[in-house]
């Protein structure tokens, strides 16, 4: 028999998040996630992909995929420290260590695994990491798992890290110290000021950590935010993704070699779970050579991302301070910001609402995420359905 508590729990808890309007509807795709997506049948712009460059459903990775399974299988097979390692693996991750120049890098089977992991294997109880307030989730897991001493930082305030780095340098307290942020802050769209950071770093002996899953493929001509600063030589660890610019799954850690050599021996989510797909793998790898080799795609997010910031703003709408093709429309009110994107939705473009707990109460928002797939046709149609639901439901004059 079911217990009796869970179910008075699960009753009162979604009633209460349903009637707050933070209830997240899921809804599945009956397509490929491209510039334009089918759902229940009906066509829909979408704008609410990470896949930037347009790199999920392009025929490059399809076939490498395709190759890699037929040679390898559909799975790995093991954990990689025991004979799931294939020589694509091997591959990956030279590959992604020339990309973020770095001498190693670590894959893991996601870009939340990679902040599990690596927080974990080298900070512990003895330890403090200065994080920004409006870092993702995973960071905040991460860090919680190490059980070092989370020491919040204002976002992006420079004044206040230093002032909370000198302190817990001078207390005695801690072992090491951590300074850890996203590059790109993915609700915003702002960029940390990592040369403001590591200054700060190279004053008080802080390692140095950056979470670049936005950034990756999007800043320093598709390197990420750490090539954008030219920082490649002073940042510790570079984390980022493969499952958006990449256009795949999974995530990597970047660094020197034997911080890598140290997590393959003591990141729990690579001795104890089983190694990326061969298709994934072999996918990711044709998605990092096409970066590498061409700023085609990185280009024409930009473009598309310039077009339409500059044609919402125009219209009226709160798009914040972004500084990444990342386009918040920031409505505020979680019931109003729901049936914002549910308006949108009905008119044909797919834009989900974004509301606590994922960004602060109160600044409820629909976060647009162009790609290099968009065509100005699809855009332009967008804009012209943003405006007529923006004044129909008088969030515009």
């Amino acid at each position: 028999m079911a217990s009796k508590t869970l179910e008075h729990f699960l009753h009162e808890n979604l009633a209460d998040l349903k009637s707050k309007g933070l209830y997240n509807v899921i809804d599945p795709l009956q397509s490929a996630n491209g510039p334009v997506i089918t759902i229940a049948g009906k066509e829909l712009i979408n704008l609410s992909s990470n896949n930037y460059l347009g790199l999920a459903t392009d025929q490059r990775l399809v076939d490498a995929a395709i190759a890699a399974a037929s040679k390898y299988g559909v799975g790995a097979g093991a954990v990689r420290t025991i004979n799931g390692t294939l020589d694509l693996h091997v591959k990956l991750e030279e590959k992604l260590a020339a990309f973020k120049h770095t001498e190693a890098a670590i894959a893991y089977q996601s870009g939340f695994n990679c902040n599990m992991a690596a927080i974990s294997a080298v900070m512990d109880k003895d330890d403090a990491i200065l994080s920004d307030e409006l870092n993702h989730a995973s960071i905040i897991d991460g860090c919680r798992l190490s059980r070092a001493q989370i020491i919040r930082v204002n976002h992006s305030d420079i004044d206040d890290l230093r002032a909370k780095a000198k302190e817990a340098k001078e207390s005695g307290k801690y072992k090491k110290l951590m300074v850890i942020t996203d590059g790109v802050f993915s609700m915003d769209g702002d960029v940390a000021k990592l040369p403001e950071i590591v200054e700060v770093a190279e004053e008080f002996d802080l390692i140095t950590y950056v979470d670049d899953a936005h950034g990756s493929g999007v800043l320093g001509k598709g390197a990420g935010t750490v090539k954008h600063f030219g920082l490649s030589d002073k940042i510790d660890f570079q984390i980022g993704t493969l499952s958006k610019a990449i256009g795949v799954v999974g995530g990597y850690v970047a660094g020197r070699q034997e911080l890598i050599d140290w997590l393959k021996v003591r990141s729990r989510p690579f001795l104890f779970s089983t190694s990326l797909t061969p298709a994934d793998v072999a996918a990711s790898i044709a998605a990092i050579d096409i970066l590498m080799n061409s700023t085609e795609l990185h280009d024409k997010l930009w473009d598309n991302g310039h077009y339409l910031k500059k044609g919402l703003k125009e219209l009226g709408f709160n798009i914040g301070e972004s500084e990444t093709p990342i386009t918040p429309c920031i409505i505020g009110d979680e019931q109003q910001t729901q049936e914002f994107s549910k308006r949108l939705y009905e008119e044909g473009v797919y834009a989900k609402a974004i509301v606590f707990p994922t960004v602060p109460k109160g600044t409820g928002r629909v976060r647009n995420m162009p790609t290099a797939a968009h065509s100005k046709e699809m855009l332009d149609r967008a804009l012209s359905i943003y405006e007529k639901v923006g004044k129909e439901m008088g969030i515009l004059k």
